[in-house]
């Protein structure tokens, strides 16, 4: 694989998600039994060396977050879906919307910043896909969020006017 290949670019950046949701370099390395310039070399998006399944395995039980696992399954045309129904009936649609709505404006912010010189650099892709990263969390939450409604069979939005009492 090159350094160019979007798959691994993808792969890369969520071994770097899932090392930064595990605690970073240093516990990330305590918990699979790697150096710390192993996990570095992990992180690197120059660097074409890729985690072990095992060390996947352990980090993504560690933080509860199929980071790698997921770009493995979307890169044969799959998706993970979450177990966790209980989690969905927590979360609030409109938070979740809101909390979607804010980090698309993030990313339509930080596209501005790196598109406004005509030149995409790795640095500003890095930053956009970072928070493209965090987009898909918001929109898992936004998605289990619909699922709980669906399952109750609909519920009430919940809005009210601020000030009102």
């Amino acid at each position: 694989m090159s350094s160019t290949d979007p798959f691994l670019l993808r792969l890369k950046a969520a071994q770097r998600d899932l090392i930064e949701a595990c605690g970073g370099i240093v516990r990330s390395g305590d918990k699979t039994g790697h150096s710390k310039s192993t996990v570095g070399r992990w992180m690197d998006p120059a660097d074409p060396a890729t985690m072990p399944l095992a060390a996947v395995r352990s980090l993504e039980m560690d933080c509860r977050q199929p980071f790698v696992t997921s770009v493995l399954a979307e890169a044969c045309g799959r998706r993970l879906t979450d177990p966790d129904l209980e989690r969905a009936a927590e979360v609030c649609v409109m938070q979740s919307h809101a909390e979607v709505m804010r980090q698309m404006a993030e990313l339509a912010q930080g596209m501005a910043m790196a598109i406004a010189d005509g030149r995409v650099t790795p640095a500003e892709a890095t930053r956009v896909d970072r928070v493209a990263s965090d987009i898909q969390g918001a929109l898992s939450d936004l998605r289990s969020a619909f699922a709980s409604v669906k399952a109750q069979g609909g519920t009430a939005a919940s809005l009210r006017v601020v000030g009102d009492e």
